[in-house]
């Protein structure tokens, strides 16, 4: 089963839940924003995606600039972060078995079907 980690004002993210949906591709919709990630849940995506918590992390959002710039932090300090700001997360996310891409620009999400 394919999972999207979704936020609905995200064109990006609208974007490659319109691909599932236009190929009739069964999936399950994780509204990261609304249910938030554990970070167990957090650590896994990372390994899926083979990337850092660094290489996820959003660093325009206002609570990056506001907070964590020129700041340097540890993967367990970034990975904290995120789960209490999940705004802070890259998306979209998806992720089909072992496998995760994230999917900017959506079309990407083909890299894991």
């Amino acid at each position: 089963m394919i999972t999207i980690y979704h936020n609905g004002r995200c064109s990006k993210s609208r974007g490659a839940l319109e691909i599932l949906q236009e190929k009739n591709i069964p999936h399950e919709i994780r509204w990261y924003l609304n249910d938030p990630l554990t970070a167990q849940e957090l650590k896994a995506l990372l390994k899926k995606l083979k990337m850092p918590a660094s290489a996820l992390v959003r660093q325009n959002e206002a609570y990056f600039k506001e907070h964590l710039k020129g700041k340097k932090l540890t993967e367990a300090a970034l990975i904290k972060e995120m789960i209490a700001h999940p705004e802070l997360i890259e998306r979209p996310l998806v992720v089909n078995g072992d496998q995760a891409v994230v999917a900017r620009p959506p079309e990407r999400l083909h890299e894991i079907l």
